[in-house]
């Protein structure tokens, strides 16, 4: 009798320590970059709440660590990139993200640094582009339908400062990494800000001195999207996530709060 008790003992505590260590956890951590995606993310905290989810967010001001975080399996996801940058990182560093879900756009924007307008930029200016391959050839795109260049032919989203086939008036393109180019804003004559990071600085699309087109190739290719290690796209946690970012809650939120810098696509 004392053996049966015993064993019954062991197996309840075995039982509760697994329990303990993920059996009934339902906290999951995903990882984003401050605004609008973690902003974003705390509407998405509190509805999964609900279902009885503990969202965990992790604050990044990179776009590599969030990444190699969800490779390594430290994060179960991330909301920070769109899925031309995504599919571009898996190629160049080996990783095996996926797409679980689109959620929003972000209209690229040409703001004004030293040089008031676009009728004013001199010959010679300096403009500012993102120096990853990804943005800096969506960079390129906006200044080509400003007639601020001109690229070659067909080379879309891999454009880069080589292809550029015309630059009459002799335009400066300074590359940057993506994080620091609102910081930069007032040492160019121009600049082309990623949507989080205008935001974030306090950059609103309505001033911007030109907008990517809202019905042009953009938003399809430069969806930003939930981010999963391959194979955890059915992930129950991951399909709440999704639910919640995807809810009439959140595209009020967006709608009500970014003035047009941030797209709902749901």
């Amino acid at each position: 009798m004392k053996k049966k008790v015993l064993a019954l003992t062991l197996a309840l505590v075995l039982a509760l320590g697994l329990t303990a260590c993920g059996g009934g956890d339902k906290t999951i951590k995903v990882g984003a970059t401050p605004a609008p995606h973690a902003e974003i993310l705390e509407i998405a905290k509190d509805l999964m709440a609900k279902d009885g989810y503990t969202l965990e967010i992790v604050e990044y001001n990179d776009y590599i660590q969030p990444n190699n975080s969800v490779e390594d399996g430290s994060l179960l996801a991330n909301y920070f990139q769109h899925i031309t940058y995504m599919n571009d990182f898996n190629q160049s560093s080996g990783t095996h993200l996926v797409n679980a879900a689109g959620i929003h756009y972000e209209p690229f924007g040409l703001y004004a640094g030293k040089t008031a307008s676009l009728s004013e930029l001199a010959d010679g200016a300096q403009i500012a582009v993102p120096n990853d391959a990804t943005n800096e050839a969506r960079a390129l795109l906006l200044l080509e339908q400003e007639g601020l260049i001109k690229l070659n032919d067909g080379v879309g989203l891999n454009a880069t400062k080589s292809d550029i086939a015309e630059n009459p008036h002799n335009y400066e393109i300074v590359e940057l990494e993506a994080s620091q180019l609102p910081a930069r804003l007032q040492d160019v004559d121009a600049a082309v800000i990623n949507g989080n990071y205008a935001i974030d600085a306090g950059l609103k699309v309505s001033d911007a001195l030109a907008v990517e087109a809202a019905d042009g190739a953009a938003a399809e290719a430069y969806v930003n999207v939930v981010a999963v290690k391959e194979g955890n796209e059915n992930n129950e946690a991951v399909k709440a996530l999704v639910k919640a970012l995807q809810s009439d809650e959140v595209r009020a939120f967006i709608e009500s709060t970014y003035d047009g810098a941030v797209v709902p696509l749901f």
